[in-house]
């Protein structure tokens, strides 16, 4: 069986969500109510997801 790599989930999410639905980093944390900062880690796979992001 092939192995698959494994995928970050800030690629998933800038992939799969942002881009295709036009949603901004910004936008993302607003609603979210965490830190820019934060979403802009995860996406540049610089920070992993927990339960409290």
């Amino acid at each position: 069986m092939k192995k698959l790599p494994n995928i970050h989930p800030g690629e998933v999410l800038l992939e799969e969500f942002l881009k295709p639905m036009g949603i901004s980093q910004y936008r993302l944390s607003k609603d979210l109510k965490i830190p820019q900062t934060r979403i802009s880690e995860i996406i540049k796979q610089n920070r992993r997801i927990t339960a409290d992001t």
